[in-house]
């Protein structure tokens, strides 16, 4: 039986030395070509807040396997085994990270002799009816040190039916008290990203734009394409204080206060296939990473993004002539030509906001790398609002004419943070009067109410960590016919 080895070079390259259609590397539900055939370790999705029930903890949210279909059994979505995930902060402005939260997994299958997710009803996460589950281990890395803050935690089940999870989707057992004010949590839930993928990806279209704009007194609605779909999270609540450089909670004023943060995923060199095994050696190489949203998918152009996947945030200079000159800029221009004309060429801005962060907001001075940047001393906002009430948690975070949130992206990013809006605004000029007498970028009008039409997510979030919406149930989620379906 011959071998089949597939070999991941240092700087990031897949080398086959067999005919495959897999691959590995990417970012952001699909984004870069090799990670999309390698989803376990493609993140979707990266979330920073301070946390809006403990304002002297941040929480960090990394989204992993994009697109699951609910209904995916009996090899319902899982962690890979042979891969490491990563939550890094940058707390000295260098892009590299200071202080490194590794989440690594391993299965456990009670009984191979059924080729059943469950054997019963699962009613918490280390229910003994639940015959393929996961266990997962909690590391910090900081100067160089390695610190096992919690191991064995069981990850939180697939939500697999009425039958199955009478209850949901239990999280019992897997959000976990790591001590030193750490809590820890992993498993499949419900997608919070929202975007109308199937228009925006139609040569750029935006549904209510073009019933405005190209064809004058029509109408429509933005669809969510990822409405009923999961994905599945690493979320990790941290105090301030093990995140910051000098271990102190700062005034937003206080440069101390801001932080970088960005997923990474790795894997080992080679990989081999042999006699239905699968086994790993070699050194570690990053596969894939994520800081501000969106940047891999519209602002790094298709050649360049498995390279961008494999470099580290500090060498992100080497892309900087994409955000001065972005391709989406002209797009715009040529779809929506009765719009003023947003500029193509010498675009600064966006180069501040996403490789440095806004003077007096969040920014981490001269190295050029994608991070999300959270300002520790900003406190969160505490009252959502989905009709945009000035005081509450508003969806377009500073995009606003009458009065700037923040507390939002491009401030980290909270679950609701209608980013999608925010970065064409963005790109097309439309910043908005508060970030026009800020710093003085344009506010083309109409451009300043660009948007997909998508404005919130499907499942309202919850209260308590991790935040994240349940996961849609395989049985019967937004994808069916709702109806009145049988037990």
């Amino acid at each position: 039986m011959p071998k089949f080895t597939r070999v991941v070079g240092v700087a990031g390259a897949l080398l086959i030395a067999a005919s495959t259609a897999g691959g590995v590397l990417a970012s952001s539900h699909r984004e870069a070509p090799l990670t999309a055939s390698d989803p376990t370790i493609d993140s979707t999705d990266l979330y920073a807040f301070v946390s809006p029930n403990d304002s002297s903890k941040v929480t960090i949210i990394a989204n992993y396997i994009p697109m699951q279909d609910p209904a995916g059994g009996p090899n319902f979505w899982m962690f890979d085994t042979n891969a490491r995930y990563e939550l890094n902060i940058d707390n000295t402005a260098d892009g590299k990270p200071d202080v490194t939260y590794r989440f690594t997994f391993r299965n456990v299958v009670r009984n191979p002799n059924t080729f059943l997710y469950n054997t019963g009803q699962v009613t918490a996460a280390s229910d003994g009816d639940q015959n393929v589950l996961q266990r997962y281990t909690v590391t910090r890395i900081k100067g160089g040190h390695s610190t096992v803050l919690g191991s064995n935690i069981p990850v939180a089940p697939a939500n697999v039916g009425p039958r199955s999870d009478p209850s949901g989707a239990p999280v019992t057992g897997s959000i976990k008290s790591l001590g030193g004010g750490i809590t820890a949590f992993a498993g499949q839930r419900d997608d919070p990203f929202f975007v109308d993928l199937g228009s925006i990806f139609d040569l750029g279209g935006l549904r209510p734009f073009n019933a405005a704009h190209v064809i004058p007194g029509t109408a429509a609605t933005g669809i969510d394409d990822l409405k009923g779909l999961n994905v599945s999270s690493i979320a990790i609540q941290v105090p301030i204080t093990a995140l910051t450089r000098d271990g102190k909670v700062h005034s937003a004023a206080n440069k101390l206060a801001t932080v970088g943060i960005w997923t990474s995923a790795w894997r080992r060199t080679t990989t081999v296939f042999s006699h239905g095994m699968l086994s790993t050696a070699g050194p570690w190489v990053r596969v894939s990473r994520l800081g501000n949203p969106l940047i891999n998918e519209v602002v790094i152009p298709r050649s360049k993004k498995d390279y961008w996947n494999a470099r580290p945030p500090s060498g992100d200079s080497v892309f900087l002539k994409y955000y001065l000159k972005p391709e989406l800029a002209g797009l715009i221009n040529f779809l929506y030509p009765s719009l003023p004309d947003t500029r193509t060429t010498g675009r600064t801005d966006l180069a501040l906001i996403l490789l440095q962060g806004l003077p007096g907001l969040n920014s981490t001075g001269g190295v050029l790398a994608d991070e999300l940047r959270l300002n520790t001393g900003i406190a969160a906002c505490t009252a959502d609002s989905a009709t945009d009430d000035v005081g509450a948690c508003r969806r377009l975070g500073a995009f606003y004419d009458d009065a700037a949130d923040l507390q939002a992206w491009p401030n980290g990013r909270r679950l609701g943070d209608d980013v999608v809006d925010m970065e064409l605004r963005a790109i097309a000029d439309g910043f908005g009067a508060q970030l026009n007498t800020l710093y003085g970028v344009p506010n083309l009008s109409p451009n300043n109410t660009i948007g997909d039409g998508v404005d919130a997510n499907d499942h309202a979030f919850m209260a308590a960590f991790p935040f994240i919406a349940a996961p849609n149930q395989g049985y019967a989620h937004t994808h069916h016919d709702p109806g009145h379906l049988p037990l």
